[in-house]
């Protein structure tokens, strides 16, 4: 039997997106164009394979089991085609969008952005946020390279590679009226602190960790993100307490002094995931690596 490839991506995307609508913008069709290849699908296929609700389409049983099957031999064909092909980055022009987290934003994507302008002028990067939902950062259906951060609970097509653990430390003004080279736990506890909200998991992880720690935290201020604590915290008596790349940034600001937490915090997870399509692209696994060396740079 005949059959046309191009009609798979068309039901993968209409898998992962739930929408006709959407599935038309990502592949850059108009809205007829994914229809009338779901017609041909499902008389290919010999079943219904998308059912339409009030707000998209849902997947039916048949769709369901052959979805995992097609993705992968997709993913075959890329790893033959793309592995043939050279990726040269000195002379590469090439948009990448990338999900970093608050964190990775501020800790990895400058000094990745730096080690592009030496190595690879022509590469650009788009960021898009990264909260809680990988949906939303585009890395699920492939629309995004790759999302930096913590990785909880992802879908089967994507990829996760852990890049690193990171601690905690504490910042204070340096002429901190009632601290000197070393922060107490009693001292911790009596202070005013800074807090971040978000990213939530990461911020999880450290009310998690105080917790264990039965180590109380006066909250005066919570901020949105991490540019804002240096000036937060030079200006008053408060306490933040940051993940130790941040800390170890923050040393460069005089009106601050970092020290270590009063008792362990312990550590948590930085990860890096991408859509099992990029497996094998040359110009995927070149950027991937570039960030694991910026990763090895930053904890040298």
């Amino acid at each position: 039997m005949r059959y046309d490839l191009n009609l798979l991506p068309i039901f993968i995307a209409l898998m992962e997106e739930r929408s006709v609508t959407r599935a038309a913008g990502r592949l850059g069709m108009t809205q007829p164009a994914p229809s009338n290849a779901l017609s041909r699908l499902r008389l290919m296929l010999q079943d219904q394979l998308f059912v339409r609700e009030r707000y998209g389409v849902q997947p039916t049983p048949v769709a369901l089991e052959l979805a995992p099957r097609i993705t992968e031999a997709l993913a075959q064909l890329d790893d033959v085609v793309l592995g043939q092909q050279a990726f040269d980055p000195k002379q590469a022009e090439r948009l990448f969008t990338i999900a970093p987290n608050g964190y990775a934003e501020f800790v990895l994507v400058p000094a990745v952005v730096a080690r592009l302008q030496k190595v690879a002028p022509g590469i650009r990067l788009h960021l898009t946020p990264y909260g809680n939902d990988l949906a939303e950062t585009g890395v699920v259906s492939g629309t995004t390279a790759l999302v930096l951060g913590r990785i909880v609970d992802p879908p089967d097509n994507l990829v996760v590679q852990h890049l690193m653990d990171e601690g905690f430390a504490c910042a204070v003004r340096a002429d901190h009226p009632n601290v000197a080279d070393a922060l107490t736990r009693e001292q911790f506890e009596t202070m005013k602190h800074v807090n971040i909200v978000p990213p939530g998991r990461m911020r999880a992880g450290l009310f998690q960790a105080l917790a264990q720690q039965q180590l109380k935290r006066d909250v005066a201020i919570s901020v949105t993100n991490f540019f804002a604590v240096a000036e937060m915290v030079a200006v008053t008596d408060y306490c933040a307490t940051l993940p130790s790349l941040i800390c170890k940034r923050l040393m460069q600001e005089p009106r601050l002094k970092i020290l270590p937490a009063p008792v362990d915090l312990g550590s948590f997870p930085v990860e890096m995931a991408w859509h099992v399509r990029y497996r094998h692209d040359p110009a995927h696994r070149w950027l991937r690596s570039l960030i694991g060396e910026v990763i090895t740079d930053l904890n040298a």
